[in-house]
């Protein structure tokens, strides 16, 4: 009997081998993990000043994103770039390596944008100096603009755009609406360009927006279902068919913010039976918003 289970798991474990190595789809998540940096917060019901991101969290996070399994990961709220290395390896002990990375300065010294994969990354065109005026006021897109190309296969590139918007925490400076009106105006611009190059870019959207569907930032990322830039936005739900993604405790108001948007050209090759929102139950362990994933076919073979 001991035998006949040793063969049974060796061929599981070809079976796992080689269906990876010929898979036809890849998963990439999307993924504000709320602080993963050093700053002021309560621990074990403490103030703490400079603290890290509390073990438990951590912990709390990998388990998320092991029940998703992603190829690419898109990673909103990072702190600097020896944060994300440490994300990179506790990740990689939690049995999910991404040999691959990218980190956007920004304007915003402490929240990052930043993205992990088990692809090459085989161009980069991230952005961290986009400026402009905000009621004649010289200032910057806050997190920058992540861009990158991937390369999961011979024959198939795919092209990923971050971002996060101005959060809604009010500051004197400025409206924070106008704000976020205003970064999504630069990011449609950075869209276009792409698009305008390469109609047939398989581009992919991702990241919190900090704005729901019916907002102007939403609204102009999206774009004109008309224009050769629109970008789709991919509706995902839960197992429950519920579609929030961020919880705002303060109020107890459950909101989606979180979004992919697809291009034209890729649309047409995410599997929407294989995409949603986590449904982790340890995700308010791990950060204020959930985990969204899409699964894209690379080939067709």
């Amino acid at each position: 009997m001991g035998r006949a289970l040793r063969i049974l798991q060796l061929v599981a474990a070809f079976l796992a081998v080689t269906g990876s190595a010929f898979s036809k789809e890849i998963v990439v998540a999307s993924y504000n993990v709320q602080n993963y940096l050093t700053t002021d917060r309560r621990v074990d019901g403490r103030s703490e000043k400079s603290a890290p991101k509390p073990e438990s969290e951590v912990a709390a996070l990998i388990d998320v994103l092991k029940e998703i399994n992603p190829d690419i990961l898109g990673i909103i709220e990072m702190g600097d770039e020896a944060m994300l290395a440490d994300f990179q390896t506790r990740l990689k002990a939690g049995g999910i390596d991404f040999p691959f990375r990218e980190w956007v300065k920004g304007a915003d010294k402490a929240r990052h944008v930043a993205l992990l994969s088990k692809y090459p990354i085989v161009s980069r065109q991230s952005r961290d100096e986009v400026p402009f005026e905000l009621n004649g006021v010289p200032t910057r897109i806050g997190r920058g603009i992540l861009d990158v190309t991937v390369r999961p296969e011979e024959g198939f590139d795919l092209r990923l755009v971050g971002l996060h918007l101005k959060s809604r925490r009010q500051v004197p400076e400025f409206d924070e609406t106008a704000m976020r009106a205003k970064e999504a105006w630069f990011v449609r611009q950075h869209l276009d360009e792409i698009l305008d190059k390469n109609p047939k870019e398989n581009l992919l959207l991702f990241g919190d927006f900090n704005d729901t569907k019916n907002e102007y930032a939403v609204k102009e990322l999206i774009g004109s279902s008309k224009s050769q830039g629109y970008m789709k936005d991919v509706f995902l739900m839960d197992d429950r068919g519920q579609r929030w993604t961020y919880f705002w405790s303060v109020a107890d108001i459950y909101s989606r913010i979180d979004f992919f948007l697809a291009s034209r050209a890729l649309t047409p090759r995410i599997n929407k039976e294989r995409s949603g929102v986590s449904s982790s139950r340890v995700w308010f362990k791990a950060s204020d918003h959930r985990a969204i994933f899409v699964t894209i076919k690379v080939s067709d073979k």
